[in-house]
């Protein structure tokens, strides 16, 4: 239940505006996620374009480890 209080800054804002704050504030967080899907996508491609070794130390022996990935990308047209 919202007060009739003219201190409190809540009970003048108006539903609508409340609204369209809202819905502003969702459009641009989807243009960031839009932004950020853009920017790991770029990268993703560059990384696959390109073999990636990595090497690990078991934990156990001190053993080296070394995994090669390899990959089949289809450039694009």
């Amino acid at each position: 239940m919202v007060s009739n209080d003219r201190n409190n800054p809540v009970a003048g804002v108006n539903s609508e505006s409340i609204i369209r704050h809202v819905n502003k504030r969702l459009e641009m967080f989807d243009g960031r996620l839009d932004n950020m899907d853009s920017v790991i996508t770029s990268l993703v491609e560059r990384v696959m374009h390109q073999p990636l070794t990595m090497e690990i130390s078991c934990p156990k022996c001190g053993q080296t480890i070394e995994i090669n990935i390899t990959s089949n990308v289809r450039l694009r047209d």
